[in-house]
């Protein structure tokens, strides 16, 4: 049966290579951004690429009204909701004290809020149908806060906490929606070519950098298997771990100049006066901007921490072959 898919945040970045990867499927496609030439961009790639059929609705997800009403006519139209994916995100760099009370606002109405908004509409439908997958967009920043961009990482870890509590209560229901959320490492995507900043040099993802086709394997796979949680890449492992077992040692690694400030800023000096951002309105209106941004020389295609995860048994059964060989060969020995 032909599934129906919903994805925010589907005219660049993350979202635009989710939708491609779904495409392939020969799937039907429902994409929502701000964004018109993305959109209309994005509509032609997976229509390329596949899809049965492809519907774009231009919103913002901070109008809750709006995403429940394209919720609620892709429904009517197709006959039910079986995945929807949040991605949709903004995000201010600057330090703390430089952030207005309206930015903050706004990444939050985006990120978080504009998550909730998805999620109830999804659920609006998957409910009563008793099934459906949900995957959320999230960061080893849910995790991690780091320097210069606190509005979006407080967003992050919302999404996480929301998410924690959705999921006890969907299991104390007996509900079969699942519930997902994908952990991502630095991605190149457009938003370092968009986001607000008031630092000297342009934004970037702090290296190493993947390409948004390597998180979009770990969405459909998260969706179709209904994992609880996917962290891609060894970094988001990695920052993981080391917030559990020294937090500490973090918060002066990423007071260091070099580590987390310079890490996120290429050596190009910018104009400030003339640099355009999307956290108010969309830059993709008029242009089409794609998955990737403009890292590619420096970001990698694949992953083997993710790797690992999708094959879990194999990765265990050779772990388990090579312990008992080990002690086979010792024992001999002996």
């Amino acid at each position: 049966m032909t599934q129906n898919i919903v994805i925010t945040g589907a005219s660049a970045g993350v979202g635009r290579a989710v939708a491609v990867a779904y495409a392939r499927r020969g799937v039907r496609v429902a994409l929502l951004a701000r964004g018109r030439a993305g959109l209309e961009g994005a509509s032609l790639e997976a229509r390329a690429a596949g899809a049965a059929d492809v519907r774009t609705y231009q919103l913002d997800v901070s109008d809750a009204e709006a995403v429940r009403s394209a919720a609620d006519d892709i429904a009517a139209t197709w006959g039910g909701l079986d995945v929807w994916v949040n991605d949709a995100m903004t995000s201010v760099f600057a330090p703390t004290w430089e952030i207005s009370p309206a930015e903050f606002r706004r990444v939050t109405e985006v990120n978080y809020l504009g998550t909730v908004h998805g999620t109830l509409a999804a659920l609006h439908h998957m409910r009563p149908a008793g099934h459906g997958a949900i995957v959320q967009i999230g960061s080893a920043l849910a995790y991690r806060g780091i320097p210069l961009q606190s509005a979006y990482c407080a967003s992050k870890h919302a999404i996480q906490g929301f998410n924690d509590s959705l999921r006890a209560e969907l299991l104390h229901d007996g509900n079969r929606v699942k519930l997902s959320m994908v952990q991502l490492p630095a991605v190149n995507t457009p938003q370092f070519s968009w986001v607000r900043t008031r630092l000297p040099h342009h934004p970037q993802p702090v290296p190493p950098i993947y390409q948004p086709e390597v998180v979009a394997r770990a969405v459909l796979w998260a969706a179709d298997k209904g994992k609880r949680e996917i962290n891609v890449g060894g970094p988001t492992l990695k920052t993981r771990l080391g917030n559990i077992v020294a937090p500490a040692f973090l918060d002066r690694l990423l007071a260091n100049d070099k580590r987390g400030f310079q890490g996120q800023q290429t050596p190009e000096r910018i104009n400030l006066a003339d640099w355009q951002d999307n956290v108010d309105k969309p830059l993709d209106d008029n242009r089409d901007y794609g998955a990737h941004g403009i890292f590619d020389d420096q970001s990698r295609t694949s992953s083997f921490a993710l790797w690992a995860t999708m094959h879990k048994p194999l990765v265990t059964g050779l772990l388990s072959a090579t312990v008992g060989l080990a002690a086979a060969t010792a024992l001999r020995r002996r």
